[in-house]
Parts: C-alpha cells; structure tokens; sequence
C-alpha cells in the first residue's frame, strides 16, 4: 500500500484498524528484511561511484567528477561550471575565500557563477602574486573583483609579482603595508580555490611573466616534481620539493594552506594526471573537482 500504491501510513493505518507507528515500524521492518530495496539511478553524466571512490583513495572530503565530450576536448569550460555549481551549492555564509590568481578555470567559473545573496563570504583574498605583463594582469585582478562581487565579500589584492628577482626583495615587498596586510589575510581563509599546474606552464601564466624559466622547470624535473599549487612545486607523493626559487615565491606557505578547512582543487586533462595525483596525495587539496578520464586514471594505479 505504502511503496506500491502511494497511501499515506496514517490512511494505511486507518484501513488495517492499526496504530500510526505500527505501521511505521512494519515498513522499517520490511527495510531491515530485504523485502523492499533502494534503488538509485544516476542521471547520465553524473558519476557518483567515481566521486565515492576518489574520496575514498585519497581520503578526501568531497569530489565532483564532469562529463567531458570526445576525446581531446577542452575540459575548462565543463570544469568552470562544475566549479560555479559547487560554489553555488556550498557557499552559505561568513567564508574568507582565498584564490589562486593565475588559473584559466577558475577565471571561467567566475563568468558563469551566480551572484549570491544576501552576502555569503567576507572576503576573496589572492593566495599568490596577481601581479604580471600588463595584457594579462587584468585576468588576475578580475577573477578576484568578481568573485568578492558574486559573493558580497570584500576583494584583498596581492599587489606583487607570484616570483620576484631576489630573495632580498620578496623581504622587502613582505614588510610592505599592503601586502602585509594580505598575507595576514591568508590565516583567516575558511575555503582556497586552487588550480593544480604540472611542469610545463599554462598559457595564461606564461603571458604573465610570473612563470618559471626552463632551467628552473630542468632542475624541478631532477627533484621529482609533477606539478604545483600556488607556485609551490611537489613530488608524485605530494611532498614540497626544495626548488632553487622557493624563497622568491610571494604566495601562501605550504603549511599555511594545508590548514585551511576547505581546499578545493580544480584541474583536469590527462596532461596533469600526476599533479592533481600529488596534489591529492599530499593534501595540498581536500575537495577535488575534475573530468571524468582524469578521475577514472587517478583510480587505475
């Protein structure tokens, strides 16, 4: 009467000249039993199983795995609205969002993210130098303006180049009022938005100018680095690797990061199979949000 024909348990109680919660409790019975089952069928592109299994590989909080079509795609634009999907879902107020300046994704998911009100965060704080080449700082400053917009929060800028010349000169912008005051920001992030690099730099961080030389990327290949996040390099086991530019780097400190409660990583295509792996392993990143090819290799080994 209850799972085939719809009765409500008090009308079903009625019938069967029985209490209310005897009814409830037969049904539950019927549960425990096996006599009636569950069955949950997932809408195609949704990939459940996948997500459940990443989480449980890499013990992560959460995962979002996207349909991808046809081999050799773009995966940005499926990611970035993964990415706005999430953000829409899981922004429910008072957040310090920080957010890594140089990521394509992220920039896309901003543009097809929701406004949200009333305010769900404080403030949107760059976690690395959004300073770079004229022609693309823009990406940068724009991606943190619009999310604090989306958002209600209040923008904090990084008004500094990702990696400067000279140890001696990151000191000297570090003791500046207004990047202090960022990097006293990055202790009160509640959520980080992260874009995961592998070696070879993405377009828009190479027209930056804020990304690494070829030698610099030789001797992180001879330490085992895969990839990084916030410029900060590691192995395939997640682990910093000590490269020759570490001290130069104006972005939140490895240890600095991993404190933060929510640390969502947004990468995919199989080019970065083994960052986003070390990323995961390390636990550079606790939410992971990526394509379903990337999703399915991460789980093969």
């Amino acid at each position: 009467m209850y799972h085939e024909r719809g009765v409500r348990q008090p009308e079903i109680a009625a019938q069967l000249n029985m209490s209310q919660p005897r009814v409830s409790r037969l049904l539950k019975e019927a549960v425990d039993r096996g006599v009636v089952r569950t069955v949950v069928v997932s809408p195609e592109g949704v990939h459940a199983e996948l997500e459940d299994a990443l989480v449980e590989r890499f013990g992560l909080r959460d995962a979002v795995v996207v349909e991808v079509e046809g081999p050799g795609v773009d995966v940005v634009p499926a990611l970035a609205a993964a990415t706005a999907s999430y953000l829409d879902a899981t922004l429910t107020g008072g957040d310090t969002i920080g957010v890594s300046s140089w990521s394509a994704t992220l920039l896309e998911s901003v543009k097809v993210m929701r406004a949200k009100t009333p305010s769900v965060a404080q403030e949107v704080v760059q976690i690395v130098g959004g300073s770079g080449s004229p022609e693309v700082q823009l990406h940068a400053t724009r991606l943190t303006s619009r999310l604090a917009e989306l958002t209600g929060a209040q923008p904090v800028f990084a008004p500094s180049a990702a990696l400067v010349g000279s140890r001696e000169l990151h000191d000297l912008l570090s003791r500046e009022p207004a990047m202090a005051e960022t990097m006293n920001a990055w202790s009160r992030l509640t959520l980080a938005l992260l874009g995961i690099g592998s070696l070879d730099p993405s377009p828009l961080l190479r027209r930056s100018g804020n990304a690494i030389s070829a030698d610099d990327q030789r001797q992180l290949r001879k330490l085992g680095a895969v990839g990084d996040v916030c410029a900060r390099y590691f192995d395939a086991n997640g682990i910093p690797v000590d490269a020759p530019f570490n001290d130069r780097i104006i972005g939140i400190e490895p240890d600095r990061l991993r404190a933060v409660d929510r640390r969502v990583g947004v990468a995919g295509g199989m080019g970065k199979v083994a960052a986003i792996r070390g990323a995961a392993r390390g636990g550079w990143i606790n939410i992971l949000i990526t394509d379903v090819e990337v999703a399915r290799d991460l789980l093969r080994d």
